[in-house]
């Protein structure tokens, strides 16, 4: 009988890669969606869905029960909210109600794998020192801040926890970095500020393989950063763009206040509007940090990890997608 693993927001974009590679394992997968959610894209997949209600501990522990889940991958949550309450709701309060449900199975749990983010931990202020797994967490973000109390209430429950730092996250089917792409694409390649920058990246097929390899490695606890292992300037990404697209892009640097002009009037108008805003002030304090370089000899050592893709590959396989799909 194959061992089962519940895969929350199967529907998004790393949702995707993770039900891949789940499958490729042999796992048999229970993806949990949202009842609107567009699942067309993973018609093809041998997957079975459910619908969770994270505000009842019980009911789920009763589902997990019913399906005889052995893992979880969770890789549900927002990443654009207004208001700091709902990212605190979302990313924290319902881990906390899922991880509570698994308790409830005692010892037929197996392991949970939580997708948390580098932005729990937060840039670093300077280049002459590397993001560990004991770096003191200052995250910048309402976000980040809603992940790391995640982490931190992770902590008290009684179910094994492997808990993934991932950097920013890229590859077939994002939505968030094909934006750059696709401004680059247009002939425009624009940057906030003029300033050095170290940052870091992580295809998503790495991300959802190092996922479902730690569900496999019952000793193998606690938080682990994930990246590709190297630290690029701010224009490795238009530039490899550029070259892989064979096209030219107009480079040019916004002036700080400028933009957080135009971050504040859209923070403003969509809080009219009741929609969050695709960016805000407080974003900026990732989006301009000087300093994602990131240390992941702890997730090589402990969880085996071995990035199959740079920045290079990796976006040669995100553009080829995009390409072949129509993105671009």
């Amino acid at each position: 009988m194959k061992q089962k693993v519940l895969i929350t927001g199967a529907s998004g974009f790393l949702g995707y890669h993770l039900i891949q590679a789940a499958l490729a394992k042999g796992l048999e997968v229970l993806a949990a969606v949202r009842k609107n959610s567009d699942v067309a894209h993973l018609a093809d997949l041998d997957l079975t869905y459910c619908y969770l209600d994270y505000e009842d501990e019980a009911a789920i522990a009763m589902q997990l029960r019913q399906h005889q889940v052995d893992f979880i991958i969770h890789a549900a949550g927002v990443t654009k909210a207004i208001g700091e309450k709902r990212y605190l709701e979302v990313n924290a309060g319902y881990t906390v109600t899922l991880a509570k449900g698994a308790a409830q199975l005692g010892s037929d749990f197996k392991k949970m794998v939580f997708i948390s983010s580098l932005a729990a931990v937060g840039p670093l202020n300077d280049t002459d020192t590397i993001i560990t797994e004991t770096t003191t967490p200052h995250p910048v973000t309402a976000y980040g801040r809603s992940k790391l109390l995640a982490e931190t209430s992770l902590a008290g429950i009684d179910i094994p926890t492997t808990i993934l730092r991932p950097t920013a996250v890229y590859g077939p089917r994002d939505r968030d970095i094909f934006i750059m792409v696709k401004t680059v694409n247009n002939g425009f390649d624009p940057y906030i500020g003029n300033f050095l920058q170290q940052l870091s990246f992580v295809h998503a097929r790495d991300v959802a393989d190092v996922a479902v390899q730690a569900l496999f490695l019952p000793h193998a606890l606690g938080i682990f950063n994930i990246t590709d292992g190297n630290t690029y300037d701010r224009y490795q990404l238009a530039d490899i763009t550029k070259q892989v697209l064979k096209k030219k892009a107009f480079r040019f640097h916004l002036p700080m206040p400028l933009v957080k002009s135009l971050a504040y009037f859209l923070e403003t108008t969509n809080g009219w509007l009741k929609k969050p805003a695709v960016i805000n002030r407080e974003k900026l304090f990732e989006l301009a940090a000087i300093n994602w370089h990131c240390d992941i000899s702890k997730a090589k050592q402990e969880l085996h990890y071995a990035p199959a893709f740079d920045l290079q590959r990796g976006l040669e396989n995100a553009l080829e997608w995009y390409t072949k799909n129509k993105w671009l």
